[in-house]
């Protein structure tokens, strides 16, 4: 249900269930878990782009997904569940950078999808971003969690209440979508900005990473005392070392 494809330091991961929007349903929640986890040790991948194939990024549940969900015991929705937020606190973790290029409407787990992931790029015209679950009578419940620290409480609570969607444009106004370009520059201005950070150090963007995610839960004294320490750490890093003396004997 993906294709995996590599260029250089770039890994691309391509949601292909084209028929079904890229729709989630369990096999392709393993897949996608399955692949972070594969590339996030991978040392010759530097940075990974996740992409749909077909008319949407991903529309979100597998219509026969929903209709399961339904008729399982608490037991079996609650694993089921877990197994969704594994995989998204696995882009989450993911050492490697992550990019979400959105050619088209990202809808409920779907934008839940690249809510997660470090960078969005979004096509102007066809990009559609939404959290739709409240419709139906449910809610997005693990995505929430990530929703609130990437746009804040009042701009959760719009998206979560209201159900609306929103334009490319809009997505990068609250901070949804980092970039948004022409439709028909998306795929090259994504590749474009996925080989530059390839040319990072591996460690500094993992660790950065690491510190990104976890000074989110903490006070600032809290938050200073790990940042001090981490900056220490950094510094006895291979990468580092190698690139302070680049720095001080550049070549001529």
């Amino acid at each position: 249900m993906i294709t995996i494809e590599r260029e250089g330091g770039v890994a691309t991961i391509a949601m292909n269930r084209p028929d079904k929007r890229n729709a989630l349903n369990p096999e392709l929640v393993s897949d996608l878990k399955r692949a972070f986890e594969e590339l996030g040790a991978d040392n010759a991948v530097r940075v990974i782009v996740l992409r749909g194939y077909g008319p949407a990024f991903c529309a979100g549940a597998d219509l026969a997904y929903l209709q399961q969900i339904t008729q399982n015991s608490a037991q079996e929705n609650l694993a089921d569940s877990t197994r969704l937020m594994q995989m998204m606190q696995g882009i989450v973790e993911c050492p490697k950078p992550v990019i979400a290029m959105v050619h088209g409407p990202a809808i409920a787990g779907g934008c839940g999808l690249a809510t997660v992931c470090d960078l969005v790029i979004a096509g102007r015209t066809n990009a559609v971003f939404g959290y739709s679950e409240v419709k139906i009578g449910f809610i997005p419940a693990i995505v929430m969690v990530y929703l609130l620290r990437k746009v804040g409480d009042t701009q959760a609570r719009r998206l979560v209440l209201t159900a609306q969607n929103l334009s490319a444009d809009e997505a990068a106004s609250i901070g949804l979508a980092t970039m948004v370009v022409d439709d028909d520059r998306l795929e090259h201005e994504t590749m474009e900005l996925a080989r530059l950070i390839a040319r990072n150090s591996a460690s500094a963007m993992a660790l950065s990473k690491e510190m990104l995610t976890a000074l989110q839960g903490m006070s600032l004294q809290a938050g200073l005392r790990y940042a001090a320490a981490m900056n220490a750490f950094t510094r006895q890093t291979d990468d580092c070392k190698a690139g302070i003396a680049r720095f001080l004997s550049p070549s001529p």
